[in-house]
């Protein structure tokens, strides 16, 4: 079995349910399906706008999730007030910008060190565990690390964008432009493992574009979310958790 663990990211099951300011679908609802179906943790990213989790969905899952719960958040006052008051497993900090659909890129580690590494040392100082959300690139890896992260979750959305975009075999010979992505996350992974920091991945990875990733080295962990909501809509929940599961499994 394998040891990269899986943790599903519910973001979407509440735009849905925001989308008709309904109470359902309701997204604890979802983490307990992705649980059950073998998931090792659940996801959400509180957004500034909240446009789709909200305060009371962090606390309910904070009750309810068995395995990991890992927080995303801005380097926003208000959000590192509520998840000091929640105390996740784990906050990953990640960039944002209220006119993106999706965040766009990683986390300016340099432009924002002494802000992250305050926010850093803040969780850590109450048992949070902390992952920085950045491009694959050693810079941000080695900037990553000394602001006081434990994780990196390196941005696999370039690779996703340029292997979907292709929609060929992923196991033979893959064309210039998805294996120069892919061989960015390898080396930012290689970086990671060398320098001592813990490599987490996620953005964009599905049941199609996931299998290559998961030789990056000593990866940890992957956060996925959109698609596997997606993927529920045509085979379910649980299966579309499974369907993950059973590629990590056999890598």
């Amino acid at each position: 079995m394998s040891d990269i663990r899986l943790c599903i990211n519910i973001d979407h099951i509440a735009t849905l349910r925001q989308a008709r300011g309904a109470a359902y679908p309701d997204p604890l609802e979802g983490a307990r399906l992705c649980e059950e179906a073998g998931a090792h943790g659940i996801t959400v990213h509180l957004r500034e706008d909240r446009r789709h989790i909200q305060d009371r969905d962090v606390y309910g899952l904070k009750e309810m999730v068995r395995g990991t719960f890992n927080l995303e958040m801005a380097l926003s006052d208000d959000i590192i007030a509520v998840a000091k008051k929640v105390v996740p497993s784990q906050v990953t900090l990640v960039p944002e910008k209220r006119q993106e659909l999706t965040t766009e890129g990683g986390l300016d580690v340099a432009g924002n060190f002494s802000r992250i590494r305050s926010a850093a040392r803040q969780f850590r100082d109450i048992g949070v565990g902390v992952s920085l959300f950045i491009e694959p690139e050693r810079d941000a890896v080695y900037r990553s690390r000394e602001a006081g992260a434990d994780y990196i979750e390196l941005h696999t959305g370039a690779y996703c964008s340029e292997a979907d975009e292709w929609g060929g075999d992923l196991g033979g010979t893959l064309p210039p432009r998805v294996q120069a992505e892919l061989d960015r996350i390898y080396r930012a992974a290689e970086y990671a493992a060398e320098i001592g920091i813990g490599v987490n991945a996620g953005h964009g990875l599905n049941h199609y574009n996931l299998k290559p990733v998961l030789s990056a080295r000593d990866l940890h962990e992957l956060n996925i979310g959109h698609s596997v909501v997606s993927r529920s809509i045509f085979i379910g929940l649980a299966a579309a958790v499974q369907e993950l599961l059973a590629i990590i499994g056999g890598r």
